[in-house]
């Protein structure tokens, strides 16, 4: 090998290293599955019709808003739910795992207040993710005392059903509202205290 041949190698060897760095780190980022939260507009567009409020919550005008999916799926006790049967309900929709550290703060203040507000015209219903079986998150439900329906969504697929938007898929816990007819009025993509969750909900409530 001749000298000029060493020196090449040489110089292409810390452009290699600093590939290596680079990747590893981004591969670590996809593979990592932990609780994300993040600010209440984060990725999403001016064109989801959300007016951003200094309590955390987005609201939506009446005349603006988009249809909620009409999700089904399995409880997490086996039952089947159809979120259009709480058409003419207004419905907290609180997306939750077992492996959430703000999930786990919040339920307390989402138990009681479903219990509460269910004769005023409130229902409330989870959508349990990333829990790869239902022994934990279960077990949650449980442990707080949570007694409203969950739908078993461990790879997420549901919530990738929601308008461009509306709800970012990667931030957990997050709480929409929907209003009588069917219609997405609000978010909360942290967790929620009680105060914070009727908040949210009452102005829909008072709608006719």
């Amino acid at each position: 090998m001749t000298a000029d041949s060493v020196t090449a190698l040489v110089r292409r060897r810390p452009a290699r290293r600093l590939r290596a760095r680079v990747l590893v780190p981004a591969a670590c980022l996809l593979l990592i599955p932990g609780c994300t939260t993040g600010s209440p507009g984060r990725g999403t567009p001016p064109t989801a019709g959300f007016t951003a409020g200094d309590d955390g919550v987005d609201r939506v005008e009446k005349a603006r808003r988009v249809a909620a999916p009409r999700l089904t799926g399995e409880s997490l006790q086996g039952e089947r739910i159809d979120l259009g049967d709480y058409r003419g309900k207004v419905v907290a929709l609180n997306v939750w795992g077992s492996w959430c550290d703000p999930c786990r703060a919040e339920a307390p203040h989402f138990a009681k207040a479903a219990k509460e507000l269910k004769g005023e015209g409130v229902e409330f219903v989870g959508i349990n993710t990333r829990n790869r079986d239902k022994t934990q998150p279960v077990k949650f439900e449980e442990d707080y005392g949570v007694t409203y329906p969950s739908i078993y969504d461990p790879y997420g697929e549901l919530l990738l059903r929601f308008p461009k938007g509306s709800l970012n898929p990667q931030i957990i816990p997050s709480t929409l509202v929907i209003d009588r007819d069917g219609r997405i009025a609000a978010r909360a993509m942290k967790a929620l205290n009680e105060e914070q969750l009727r908040d949210m909900l009452e102005p829909v409530l008072r709608e006719r």
